[in-house]
């Protein structure tokens, strides 16, 4: 069983460097790294404590019943000693890129907040994975995101506890920012007018060497306080990494034309606009690339041992990365963690809710299917099977959210049939679910307001009221079962009034978007096609 919001137990006998049944605590584990290093330490015998702002967004990994969890922030000083209290090895995993404002303000606040506290607590070892930086280049002349990546790891290195500063460049695995970035670039544009970053040399890494050397650290004698660089064995441009890329997809040669004034901005926008990467991600992504990223140095070979095969070269990142795609493994993406000024506010359970003015939007369908085959059409929504209503009125509605610097609607599933507790879908987040019943989805999408989009499916006679909707009863199941009700809540929480302004400028539309989305997901569950598929 998950244990949630506990008092940490301090009890037990201290153990040795990297010991099994050290004491872990990783920060960011809702996000892209995190999720995929809780279950390499668990795999390692190692004890793991998850701290996330959010912890039910880690109730549905399969890895949730084998951690402790508690809520806290790395810039709360009060949940950060919480949640070190009793750990031997602190895994640093958070950083506020694409948060917009002074966020290199907020990462080096965050991180003295943690150093001292991590001191206090009598933690051993803090493990951070920041950016590779190039040599001699001073630090006012880095990106800031890769200036703010390293003020970080210098302020751990200054710090009472040892520490591990591990610093990649562009990390290769299915989910990855940079990996989609490349991917969408690459697939998209057979023909490219590009910015003159394609021709900047880039020693890119594995996301698995990266895992490797972030257990591995776990074991570093407690005299080791230093940086070290990790990097696959391959350096190229990013214009070779994408028609390396084109080679390992099947894809013909892309022709690629480079365009100097493109700059930074530039670049974010073009890249937002053909990518599922927002432009407050792309942006600093970019800017990063103007500069050489080749590693000085392979130290970490000294504690973490490379066995035969590893590093991976870059080829093969490629094709494990894509295959993992292919068989919907892919375990965690860039858009794990929620986008940085998103609305993180619960849905309101009080019906009568004294927060002000809830606009809803209701629906209610009998359905001539089992409320199975119902289920499995709400839980494959999004992505690439659509909204099941006007395309183009969905589509529109992303495009206009990525002018206005939102996440858009090409995010897509992490997974194509199945959804879990914070994972991102086109421009919404999961924010519960109950399978087989209820999803319930929170909008991530610029607004004037909060918005969520309810989608259940009850069986026939349940005695919960649907709160409406203009539903024909039917004839039942046509396969003999017991028969579905579908029920759709689109809810909306006005900001001001600007958002009340919003509600009534497209409440005309709702009869098409939303009830044509009712309409569309019965007939869905009812086809033949979908059917045979049971």
């Amino acid at each position: 069983m998950t244990r949630q919001n506990e008092s940490p137990d301090t009890s037990g006998t201290p153990r040795g460097p990297g010991t099994p049944g050290t004491r872990c605590l990783v920060t960011g584990a809702t996000g892209y790294i995190g999720g995929r290093l809780v279950p390499e330490l668990l795999d390692a015998g190692h004890e793991v404590r998850c701290m996330a702002r959010s912890p039910d967004h880690l109730r549905d990994h399969p890895w949730a019943g084998r951690v402790e969890t508690v809520r806290g922030d790395v810039t709360d000083a009060a949940s950060v000693r919480a949640a070190l209290s009793g750990i031997d090895i602190a895994y640093y995993l958070v950083h506020a890129l694409g948060s917009g404002g002074d966020f290199e303000e907020t990462d080096r606040e965050a991180a003295r907040v943690f150093a001292e506290e991590a001191g206090a607590a009598g933690v051993r070892r803090v493990v951070y994975l920041g950016g590779l930086t190039p040599a001699g280049v001073p630090k006012r002349e880095l990106s800031p995101h890769l200036r703010s990546r390293a003020e970080v790891g210098e302020i751990f290195l200054r710090a009472d506890v040892p520490a591990t500063v591990l610093r990649a460049a562009v990390i290769i695995g299915s989910g990855s920012a940079s990996f989609e970035m490349l991917r969408y670039l690459t697939e998209r544009l057979p023909v490219m007018v590009t910015p003159s970053w394609l021709s900047t040399r880039i020693q890119p890494i594995a996301v698995r060497d990266v895992l490797r050397y972030l257990v591995g650290s776990a074991r570093m004698p407690d005299d080791v306080n230093r940086a070290f660089d990790i990097g696959g064995p391959d350096v190229m441009t990013y214009e070779q990494m994408m028609h390396r890329y084109a080679a390992v997809a099947g894809l013909p040669r892309r022709l690629i034309l480079r365009v100097p004034m493109l700059t930074p901005r530039l670049s974010s926008l073009w890249i937002g606009l053909v990518t599922p990467v927002p432009s407050s991600l792309a942006r600093p992504l970019a800017e990063s690339l103007r500069h050489e990223v080749v590693c000085s140095e392979h130290d970490i070979a000294a504690y973490v041992p490379d066995p035969p095969g590893a590093p991976l070269g870059f080829d093969l990142a490629l094709d494990l990365a894509l295959r993992r795609i292919r068989d919907a493994q892919v375990t965690t993406r860039w858009s794990s963690a929620s986008v940085p000024g998103a609305p993180s506010d619960p849905l309101p359970t009080d019906p009568a809710w004294a927060g002000g003015s809830l606009y809803t939007d209701r629906r209610a369908l009998y359905v001539a299917a089992s409320p199975q085959a119902l289920w499995r059409v709400i839980e494959g929504i999004g992505g690439d099977n659509g909204w099941y209503s006007f395309p183009l009125a969905w589509a529109v509605r992303g495009w206009l959210d990525r002018l206005v610097g939102g996440v858009g609607l090409r995010r897509g599933r992490r997974d194509t049939a199945h959804l879990r507790v914070g994972d991102s879908l086109d421009f919404w987040r999961v924010e519960a679910i109950e399978p087989g019943r209820l999803l319930r989805l929170r909008a991530e999408m610029r607004l004037p307001g909060l918005a969520w989009l309810e989608m259940r499916a009850d069986v026939d006679g349940e005695s919960e009221e649907d709160g409406g909707g203009n539903g024909n009863p039917g004839n039942g199941n046509a396969d003999g079962g017991s028969r579905a009700r579908y029920r759709q809540r689109a809810l909306f929480h006005p900001h001001g009034l600007l958002g009340h302004l919003y509600w009534w400028s497209v409440s005309p539309f709702h009869a098409v978007v939303f009830g044509g989305m009712a309409r569309n997901i019965a007939r869905a569950a009812a086809s033949p096609a979908r059917a045979a598929r049971r």
